[in-house]
C-alpha cells in the first residue's frame, strides 16, 4: 500500500514538472506576440493627386511589416510602403506586424485649377494665351468646345476662326475649369452703299473692317456690273446688280445700278443730195461712242463708228445712233 502511494506521488511529481514546460513555451509565444509592436514614421499625411509618398513602419521584433489601403481607388501602397496618390478623397494606410499594427491617415486633395483669363473677346484670325496654374505644378490639358469657333493648343494658345461663342476647358485629375470665349463678328463699313454708273465706267468700292480681316467681293449679277478682288466694280450694261463684301461669314452689300445713257443728236432731220456726205454729231450721256446704223442702205449708207452719213440715192431713210439700249434717230431725205 505504501508502495502504491509512493508511485501515485511520484507520477505525481513527474507529471507537474512536465506540465509547466508546456505552458511556459506557449506562454512565451504569447508573450512575444502582444510584446510585439508596429511603429510608423507618420500618423498623417496629406497629398495632391497624383504624388507618393513612402511611409515607413517597423516592428519591434525586426520582422517584416505588412502594408495595405482602406481604399486603393482613392490611395494605393505597394508592400514597400509607397502610396500613390490617385483621386480626391482619405484613406487609412495600415502597418501590420502578427497582431501588432499601426494607421497612418491619408488625405488626397483635389487639384484645383486657376486660369489667367475668365473670359476672352476675339476678332476673327486674333490669338491670344491663358496660362493654367494648377495647386500640384502640373500641366493641365486643354480642349475647344467647338474648334471650328476657337481652337486651343497644347499650351493654351487661343485662336478665333469665325464669329460665334465657345468654351475652352483646362482640367486634370478630373478638375475642370473653363474660360468663355467670345469670336466677335466684325464690323463692315464701305464706302458706298449705292452706286450709279455708265456702261464702261467704274468705281473702287473700299470697306473698312473692325477685325483687319480681308474682304471679299462677288458680284450677283456679273452682266450687269463685275468687281475685282480690291473692289473695282465695272459696269456692263444697264440694268441693276448687289455688289457683296464677305467677311468671316459677314456680309454688306452695295446696289450697283447701271443706268441707260441718253443720247441727243444734233439734228433729227437732214436733207441730202445724192452723193452727198455728212456727219450728224451726238452727245452721249455715258461719254461713250454711239454705235450708227441705217434703216434703209439702199438710200443712205452710215459708218459703224464715226457715223458719216452718204446719201445713195433718191429715197428716206433713218439713221440711228445707239449705246447700251439708248438709241436716237435722225430722218434722211435723199432728193
Amino acid at each position: 500500500m505504501k508502495k502504491k502511494i509512493v508511485s501515485i506521488i511520484l507520477l505525481s511529481i513527474c507529471l507537474c514538472l512536465a506540465v509547466p514546460s508546456h505552458n511556459t513555451s506557449a506562454k512565451s509565444n504569447v508573450l512575444e506576440d502582444l510584446l510585439c509592436a508596429v511603429v510608423i514614421s507618420t500618423p498623417e499625411v496629406v497629398l495632391d493627386i497624383g504624388d507618393s509618398y513612402t511611409l515607413f513602419a517597423l516592428s519591434t521584433d525586426g520582422g517584416k511589416v505588412t502594408y495595405k489601403s482602406s481604399n486603393s481607388k482613392v490611395a494605393s501602397v505597394s508592400s514597400y510602403g509607397v502610396i500613390d496618390a490617385k483621386k480626391k478623397g482619405s484613406v487609412t494606410i495600415t502597418a501590420r506586424r502578427k497582431k501588432a499594427k499601426a494607421t497612418c491617415h491619408v488625405t488626397v486633395r483635389e487639384t484645383t485649377i486657376k486660369l489667367s483669363k475668365k473670359t476672352i473677346t476675339l476678332d476673327c484670325g486674333e490669338m491670344t494665351g491663358i496660362t493654367a496654374t494648377t495647386s500640384n505644378g502640373k500641366a493641365v490639358k486643354w480642349k475647344s468646345s467647338r474648334p471650328g469657333i476657337a481652337k486651343v493648343s497644347e499650351k493654351g494658345l487661343v485662336t478665333a476662326l469665325k464669329p460665334g461663342v465657345c468654351s475652352v476647358t483646362a482640367s486634370i485629375d478630373g478638375s475642370k475649369t473653363v474660360c468663355n470665349v467670345t469670336v466677335a463678328e466684325p464690323q463692315i463699313l464701305l464706302s458706298s452703299d449705292d452706286v450709279t454708273l455708265f456702261k464702261g465706267q467704274t468705281y473702287k468700292l473700299t470697306a473698312e473692317v473692325s477685325s483687319k480681316r480681308p474682304v471679299v467681293y462677288k458680284s450677283k449679277k456679273k452682266s450687269v456690273a463685275t468687281v475685282s478682288e480690291d473692289g473695282t466694280i465695272t459696269a456692263v450694261k444697264h440694268g441693276s446688280a448687289v455688289i457683296t463684301a464677305t467677311v468671316d461669314g459677314v456680309r454688306v452689300s452695295c446696289n450697283v445700278t447701271v443706268e441707260s445713257p441718253e443720247i441727243t443728236l444734233a439734228s433729227d432731220e437732214i436733207t441730202l443730195g445724192k452723193g452727198e456726205k455728212t456727219t450728224i454729231k451726238a452727245k452721249v450721256s455715258s461719254g461713250r461712242l454711239p454705235t450708227w446704223t441705217t434703216s434703209n442702205s439702199s438710200v443712205v449708207r452710215v459708218d459703224k463708228k464715226s457715223g458719216q452719213i452718204t446719201a445713195v440715192s433718191k429715197g428716206k431713210a433713218y439713221v440711228y445712233a445707239s449705246e447700251d439700249g439708248a438709241k436716237a434717230r435722225c430722218r434722211v431725205y435723199v432728193k
